[in-house]
């Protein structure tokens, strides 16, 4: 990877939706090797993805909190479907493995606290090989979906 790859995912990461003519243009290539290098930054997983960055506060979603998980045992099929099943809660944005105590790490967002309770009792709790669950709630978001430095 050269400073022209750098420049072309620094310029995607700012704005997902450059066409490659665009693209070409900012950074100061022609067209084809442009296209040529967008492909194979692509191919190489270096761009896993494009996606829209919604706002949660407009869709309804104003309650935010970090829930910290301690697990019973460490055994990898307690964590493997511990894993499994966080996957598939929609209102878990982020999960972690963590080194140390507590042993995950998740962000879950909801519509507000009576929906975060809901889904702390009926999903989070009963989680397979669940200990203990902390939470805290996040007053504010100072540095969120942030590029990667480059």
């Amino acid at each position: 990877m050269d400073d022209v790859d750098r420049a072309i995912l620094a310029e995607l990461q700012s704005d997902g939706r450059l066409t490659v003519t665009e693209l070409a243009e900012r950074i100061g290539l022609s067209l084809s090797p442009c296209h040529r290098r967008l492909r194979a930054l692509e191919a190489s997983g270096a761009i896993s993805g494009y996606h829209a960055r919604l706002d949660a506060h407009a869709l309804g979603l104003t309650f935010e909190a970090l829930v910290f998980v301690t697990m019973r045992s460490a055994d990898r099929e307690t964590l493997t479907a511990f894993e499994a099943a966080v996957a598939g809660i929609p209102h878990v944005l982020q999960a972690q493995r963590l080194f140390g105590d507590p042993d995950y790490l998740l962000r879950v967002i909801t519509r507000d606290q009576t929906a975060f309770q809901q889904l702390y009792d009926e999903h989070l709790s009963p989680l397979p090989g669940v200990q203990r669950l902390t939470s805290t709630l996040i007053m504010k978001s100072v540095v969120e979906n942030r590029s990667l430095p480059l």
